[in-house]
């Protein structure tokens, strides 16, 4: 931030690293970065689906609200941290008011004296164009970086954004520190801009959700947290053959990733010295997996083709990006909605002891009767056989019915339902008791999302002197189009003894959601793992672990390169993660129920 500040990074590299993956991160992790280690940028993304609802909700209370406020209270130490190290800021901490956060910063910049300049992109908020349906609280365009890159290119020291896509975070000041042309990275006298943009799209990818890109959330923590050395006290530090770590760790508090980005768009994914969690292949492997599908990644900036990556161990802590091609992004963007969809309401009856079905069926049924002088629009019952036999707890021995109602009429799906539930206490099944008291319906949120040519949304810079500079479309655009399915790997010797296992000895996963879609990637860990892998888990098999999937379409993406096969599971989280469809609504353990699962197993990969 200040012209006299010491580079953080050696001459063509861009030491960027990010300090949230969402809104609720860990709160001290801005001033760990920023005093931890040399950078030159700090990313915070603070945005995802549930929380623009979230901000919607908030706006429409208070006009002036719409931002992430946390980002703010990190900001009182973290502006003069920055300030002294020369570190500049980038943040979709704006959320729905970008504006009005980024007058916030300069307000709170002048009562902590730090000299800053702020700049802010907006243009993304298309809430006003109508036409998006009945009960929109949100819609709002994915831009890309080239907003942040002219903001950054004027001087700014801090820039807050609204919804940009999070790899935009890192795409922005990549393209403002090399020079590549954001505005057209199609242009034909540019032809390696395409490929240098898509290597930063897949750096951001993969630090846009902090930790997990440095062992939180990973298949394997529990064989790297033995603190540096095995359960004989080994030291166990090194590399396997394929470049997993396989050193001990102190897995209890990661340190969040940074990348070291060079000018054609390679990077160094690594963390601070000192900080907890690791960088392996693994780790780095599992997070492109992560809510992403196919071998091309569609963006605002650039579509980039995860089946040309190539990741390489670059010592501890330390793997490579390298090899990314890129494609004109799509004509298109994307646009989030978020709507109310109406009410919900949740009872949890505890079953205990014996009798589990039988006492699962009296409730159901009194609740039925209870319920059919206005049953609400929608009516959902899980049983989860908690219980165990012969249990030394009471609460290993229950087991958990769950009741979910939704309807757009709060008498329906509140008191009437709850009260109900509380008059069986004394004339129901033996122990009777639930898990809350009752309680009003609550709102539920619905995301959807539709498309807009993106040379109709005013993606707009306001630069830190107040000018405005409008980002024009793409040049070249492609529309998106399926890659042919590359071959399958040479399959394992027939006749090999198996052993009947769970899959998560042999393979890692990492799941989550897009909409009402999830997204279940799984890797192998060797070159032997990956044959039996690309062969054995088929669509058809994955219906067979996941029974929710059967009645769904379920897409496979291979990914050789990655030694990993991506599924789409569509529909699978009825109407996104606001809308609390199921046990898990943005199925973040699916890949581990996936793991779990048994499967009859190559002894060799054992």
């Amino acid at each position: 931030m200040t012209a006299d500040s010491t580079p953080a990074s050696p001459p063509g590299v861009l030491r960027i690293g990010n300090a949230s993956g969402f809104y609720g991160d860990r709160f001290d992790a801005l001033r760990e970065m920023l005093t931890g280690g040399p950078l030159d940028v700090l990313t915070g993304d603070y945005l995802a689906e549930l929380t623009m609802l979230i901000l919607g909700r908030d706006r429409r209370k208070n006009p002036d609200a719409g931002y992430a406020k946390t980002f703010l209270r990190q900001l009182e130490e973290g502006l003069g941290l920055a300030h002294e190290r020369g570190v500049r800021i980038v943040t979709n901490a704006g959320g729905l008011n970008p504006a009005g956060l980024a007058a916030a910063v300069r307000a709170l910049a002048a009562r902590v004296g730090v000299p800053v300049r702020v700049a802010h992109v907006e243009g993304d908020d298309l809430l006003a164009r109508g036409g998006w349906g009945d009960g929109v609280l949100t819609a709002n365009a994915y831009l890309g970086g080239a907003g942040i890159a002219a903001c950054l290119r004027a001087g700014a020291d801090v820039v807050v954004t609204g919804r940009v896509t999070d790899a935009a975070l890192v795409t922005g000041p990549a393209a403002a520190h090399f020079g590549w042309d954001l505005d057209a990275p199609g242009h034909p006298d540019r032809p390696g801009c395409l490929d240098a943009l898509a290597g930063a799209v897949v750096a951001g990818h993969v630090l846009e959700c902090g930790t997990q890109a440095t062992g939180g959330n990973y298949s394997f923590f529990a064989r790297h947290d033995t603190g540096g050395r095995d359960t004989r006290g080994h030291d166990t530090r090194g590399h396997d053959t394929r470049g997993h770590d396989t050193r001990g760790h102190d897995m209890r508090r990661p340190g969040f990733p940074l990348a070291e980005i060079h000018a054609d768009g390679s990077a160094v994914i690594t963390k601070h010295d000192g900080t907890g969690g690791m960088v392996d292949i693994g780790t780095v492997t599992a997070q492109l997996l992560y809510e992403t599908g196919g071998a091309r990644y569609a963006g605002p900036d650039v579509t980039a083709r995860l089946d040309t990556v190539r990741l390489d161990q670059d010592g501890p802590d330390r793997v490579r990006i390298s090899g990314v091609r890129g494609e004109p992004p799509p004509p298109a963007l994307k646009v989030g909605l978020n709507r109310l969809g109406g009410l919900r309401n949740e009872i949890v009856f505890v079953l205990t002891g014996l009798d589990i079905d039988a006492k699962a069926r009296l409730v159901h049924g009194q609740m039925e009767d209870a319920l059919a002088g206005r049953r609400p629009a929608e009516v959902r019952w899980e049983l989860a056989r908690t219980d165990r036999p012969d249990a030394d707890t009471e609460e290993t021995a229950s087991a958990l019915l769950r009741l979910v109602v939704r309807d757009s009429d709060p008498e329906v799906v509140g008191r009437a339902v709850s009260g109900a539930a509380i008059e069986l206490a004394l004339g129901s099944y033996p122990g009777f008791h639930v898990t809350a008291p009752p309680g009003n319906g609550v709102p539920y949120g619905v995301f959807e999302s539709a498309y807009v040519d993106a040379s109709e949304v005013a993606h707009t810079a306001v630069l830190p002197d107040g000018r405005r500079l409008t980002v024009p479309a793409p040049l070249r655009t492609k529309a998106l189009e399926p890659v042919d399915a590359p071959p399958l790997p040479e399959p394992l010797p027939a006749g090999l003894p198996t052993r009947r296992a769970p899959l998560g000895l042999v393979v890692g996963a990492r799941s989550g959601d897009k909409g009402g879609d999830a997204n279940v990637g799984v890797w192998a860990r060797s070159e032997d793992g990956w044959r039996w892998l690309a062969h054995q888990l088929t669509t058809d098999r994955f219906r067979e672990l996941i029974p929710e999937s059967r009645e769904l379409t379920v897409v496979r993406h291979l990914l050789p390169r990655l030694r990993a096969v991506n599924f789409t599971v569509e529909g699978l989280l009825g109407e996104g993660v606001a809308a609390q469809a199921r046990f898990d609504p943005q199925a973040k353990a699916l890949g581990e129920w996936l793991r779990a699962r048994y499967a009859d197993i190559p002894e060799v990969l054992l």
